[in-house]
């Protein structure tokens, strides 16, 4: 039986209202909601408060092995897992990002999760929701045109032109923004300077939404932001250019979680988006300090494979947060195992090799070295970790088996087939079950490093330990700025590495579980507003561009103005 689309599935979903949602969560629709329409809303802030002496449920994250560049489905995964825990019996809440248009409208379509695992309203999960992604777009270059206002009009704080660290963002895939010259044209025009485009997710203020508590936090946070320094080397701050206050008054409906629900009506929260190749991968804080008081269980996702979103999920977002996980979901597809022997290669928009549709049981054995490598990782924060196979049409038995054992082996409690692209939360029970035991096994979570390394021990070990790199070269540029943010005082601030997904080197073409290699960091920023450090490996980059045919010209509107090619 053919499949119907993502799209299609999702718009012949039966919803229920949003207020109902809300009562299962135990929240009060009209204090606690702000309604966008029958089916989305946002959670007020004040809710947490009311809720807060509730006990706390077991919190489950969701990762993968390196991914190929289709993804290894951890969106679906985690819908998935929440809909399986509402099969067998158990109250669950699922927190994810808001999804970039990058990808939305660049190579991967939409990421509400995809089959019969799902987030709905589909369209509005993919296309703008309540606007939280277009504030973090005004509030950042409401910022750059004061600051560049500032220069123009007598620069009172002495800012040097050529060490303006910030920069301005669009949430496009667009590479002809990567390098700019600002202020052409006659002297009322500006000040001239070079300068340039991230996309938005890569923003410091996106990291501040995920990363923050209050509304009173996040103007705390935004005023503390590095934007330039001065011609004696000193940090000028977002609060020194007087910008803070309106930049937080425009994230002020931001902060609030959205509330959706998945096709089997389990609740989801959406808030916040960044990537986890550039930025820290995790959705908020917020959203999954309200869900932990609102179910049995909080499934999250961390972007991206392990070795940089998990990584990030528990050095950074866990020390913020204080929230402890008690079980890892590990998503592998057979189909990347192969891909990680080296032999074959996966290209966006482009048939799949049939070699890796056809069983070959050497190759999977052989690929899943990198999912070894994974599990060890994770095992080093002292989590418990469940393997779930997300299995494809021409995956077999024999290659299957050879996973759960493999896995097995290497440290997982448990390892599943999971089925909820196809079959919904009852294709992913037997990993629903495993995941409740792990989170009742004991539970040694710590980090990778302690607040007090230095900013260069914690980079080599994120490198050594993560990665298994032999070791760290610094660019002369990158060293000299450690150096500087070391005499800033931001020593104890947490490594938010920027390297690409598809390895677990800083080479994209390095597969499975490389060694005998070397970390290359070319640069490094200072987020002292989100509070972490952002070491950019190799040839990674802050803004992404499109391909021949990106997802964007199979999008449209039918004369009823429904959408269409939407994923």
């Amino acid at each position: 039986m053919t499949m119907p689309s993502d799209l299609a599935i999702a718009q012949n979903a039966k919803l229920r209202h949003i207020d109902q949602i809300a009562e299962e969560m135990g929240l009060d629709p009209a204090a606690d909601l702000e309604h966008y329409g029958k089916y989305v809303a946002k959670i007020n802030l004040e809710a947490l408060e009311k809720i807060k002496a509730r006990p706390d449920a077991k919190y489950v994250d969701v990762t993968a092995i390196t991914p190929t560049p289709l993804g290894e489905g951890k969106s679906t995964t985690t819908v998935g897992i929440g809909q399986a825990l509402k099969h067998i019996g158990k109250r669950a809440v699922i927190t994810v990002r808001q999804p970039s248009q990058g990808p939305t409208f660049g190579i991967k379509g939409g990421a509400a999760g995809g089959g019969y695992s799902q987030i709905v309203p589909m369209e509005n999960f993919n296309l703008h929701l309540t606007g939280d992604i277009h504030a973090i777009s005004a509030a950042h270059n409401l910022i750059a045109a004061m600051l560049d206002a500032h220069l123009y009009h007598g620069n009172r704080l002495n800012i040097d032109p050529q060490n303006i660290a910030w920069r301005r963002v669009v949430d496009l895939n667009d590479r002809a923004l990567r390098n700019v010259i600002i202020g052409l044209g006659k002297r009322f025009d500006g000040v001239p300077r070079q300068s340039g485009y991230d996309i938005t997710v890569a923003s410091e203020i996106m990291a501040i939404l995920a990363l923050t508590h209050s509304l009173q936090d996040m103007r705390r946070r935004i005023g503390k932001m590095v934007l330039a320094y001065d011609t004696s080397k000193n940090p000028i701050s977002a609060e020194d250019i007087r910008a803070a206050g309106a930049a937080t008054v425009l994230m002020k409906e931001a902060i609030k979680p959205n509330l959706m629900q998945t096709l089997e009506n389990t609740p989801a929260l959406v808030h916040a988006g960044p990537f986890a190749n550039i930025a820290h991968g995790n959705s908020s804080i917020i959203a999954d300090l309200i869900a932990m008081k609102c179910g049995d269980y909080v499934v999250t996702e961390s972007g991206f494979g392990a070795d940089i979103g998990a990584e990030k999920f528990f050095n950074i977002k866990s020390r913020v947060s204080g929230l402890k996980p008690n079980a890892v979901v590990l998503v592998v597809t057979i189909r990347a195992l192969k891909a990680h022997t080296g032999k074959y290669r996966i290209i966006p928009g482009k048939p799949i090799d049939p070699a890796l549709q056809t069983e070959n049981v050497a190759d999977v054995e052989a690929g899943a070295a990198n999912m070894v490598r994974h599990l060890e990782n994770l095992r080093k924060f002292g989590v418990n970790p469940v393997v779930a196979i997300n299995v494809f049409d021409s995956d077999t038995a024999s290659e299957i088996a050879a996973v759960r054992e493999i896995a097995l082996a290497a440290g997982a409690t448990g390892a599943s087939v999971a089925r909820h692209w196809a079959q919904g939360g009852a294709g992913a029970a037997e990993l629903a079950e495993m995941i409740v035991s792990a989170c009742e096994m004991p539970n040694d979570f710590r980090l990778l490093y302690p607040d007090d390394m230095a900013i260069t021990d914690k980079i080599e070990t994120i490198a050594r330990e993560i990665y298994r790199a032999d070791g760290v070269d610094f660019t002369r540029a990158a060293s000299r700025k450690i150096r500087q943010f070391e005499e800033q005082g931001l020593r104890e601030l947490p490594i938010c590495m920027a390297k690409t997904h598809l390895s677990l080197s800083d080479d994209p073409k390095l597969k499975g579980a490389p060694d005998g290699f070397r970390i290359a960091v070319t640069d490094v920023r200072a987020s002292a507003g989100a509070g972490f450090i952002y070491p950019l490996c190799g040839a990674v980059r802050t803004m992404p561009g499109l391909g021949s045919a990106p997802a964007a010209m199979q999008v449209d509107i039918d004369e009823d103005g429904k959408v269409l090619g939407l994923f």
